[in-house]
């Protein structure tokens, strides 16, 4: 085991999870100001620097109202990952844990809080010319024909993998082929020996709504970020040299705006198209969450039984 894997933390950490537009923001600034929390984003895309719109960042004011770690970390260049994640949040939770506060752990990036939590597989070894020979066959073919490929072989990565997300389904595919053995089952077998978890106290709330409501929170939000100014953040990247061929340009929203700055996209295609494909994240959000028997979910206008319980249990000495 690393130094890291080997922490035991016993302080106690809450973690606060959803689907993206549920309302976690809200929600998170109230149970820090009532519990002295201080908020850790996990957030794959909030640790980039000048992405706020895109990624509905808390706002200056809310982050003046309530200490926020793991914001603005990094430039949109840097390639960061669930390794990074998992060292920045232990540094940030020790550094919470050591002013008396309590890390609030809060967002919908379900691989970071699992990696927080388990550990990561160790990475198999990649054949160089398996690499090379999907890279060069999802340029010829596209990214739709490697996932049904995957699809066929591993089906689990493919309902948690989107049909353009290119970096997570090459990834699966090396995996499938260097190894013989499929991404979903690399990571079962990572769940069966993970043992003892780090965390002694955590405490993981999970909210949520009917389908029907958060599809239109979802559309609402996307209205929103055209409002505030999403097609002038995205060509701010651009113009400080932040490609469309990015990680970062890649995610929800931004690989929208590009299609739809370099004309392939009318705005009413953007908009629509953008709206349709928050809506299928925020499924696989909650298929990879529903597998986590830790969440403790509520209804998200259930504010009154969420403080409640988190009151208990961090009142509970070993909640777990």
């Amino acid at each position: 085991m690393t130094e890291l894997a080997a922490l035991s933390i016993n302080m106690p950490v809450v973690a606060l999870v959803g689907p993206t537009a549920i309302g976690k923001t809200e929600l998170s600034l109230g149970l820090a100001r009532k519990f002295n929390c201080e908020i850790v984003s996990v957030d794959s895309m909030q640790v980039y620097r000048y992405m706020d719109i895109g990624t509905a960042k808390a706002s200056v004011h809310e982050q003046q109202m309530v200490p926020h770690h793991l914001i603005d970390i990094v430039d949109p260049d840097d390639d960061y990952n669930a390794a990074r994640f998992v060292s920045d949040c232990l540094d940030a939770i020790n550094d919470i844990h050591s002013r008396g506060a309590t890390p609030l752990l809060t967002g919908g990036t379900g691989l970071y809080f699992q990696a927080l939590r388990q550990g990561l597989f160790p990475s198999p070894h990649i054949d160089r010319s398996i690499r090379e020979t999907l890279r060069q066959r999802i340029a010829e073919e596209g990214s739709l024909s490697l996932h049904e490929e995957l699809q066929q072989h591993d089906p689990s990565s493919a309902a948690r993998i989107h049909p353009h997300d290119t970096t997570r389904i090459l990834r699966s595919l090396e995996v499938l082929h260097s190894t013989g053995v499929t991404l979903s089952e690399h990571l079962r077998r990572q769940r069966e020996n993970a043992g003892v978890g780090r965390f002694k106290r955590y405490i993981s709330i999970g909210i949520t709504c009917e389908r029907e409501t958060l599809y239109q929170r979802i559309n609402h939000r996307t209205s929103q970020l055209f409002e505030q100014g999403l097609e002038k953040e995205v060509l701010g990247l651009i113009n400080r040299g932040f490609g469309p061929e990015l990680k970062s340009m890649q995610a929800i929203g931004y690989r929208h705006m590009v299609n739809y700055l370099e004309g392939r996209w009318s705005l009413a295609v953007c908009r629509d198209t953008l709206a349709r494909d928050t809506r299928r994240y925020a499924k696989r959000q909650y298929t990879w969450f529903n597998r986590d028997e830790s969440i403790t979910w509520f209804d998200k206008d259930d504010a009154g039984d969420i403080f409640s319980y988190v009151e208990q249990s961090l009142a509970d000495r070993n909640p777990l």
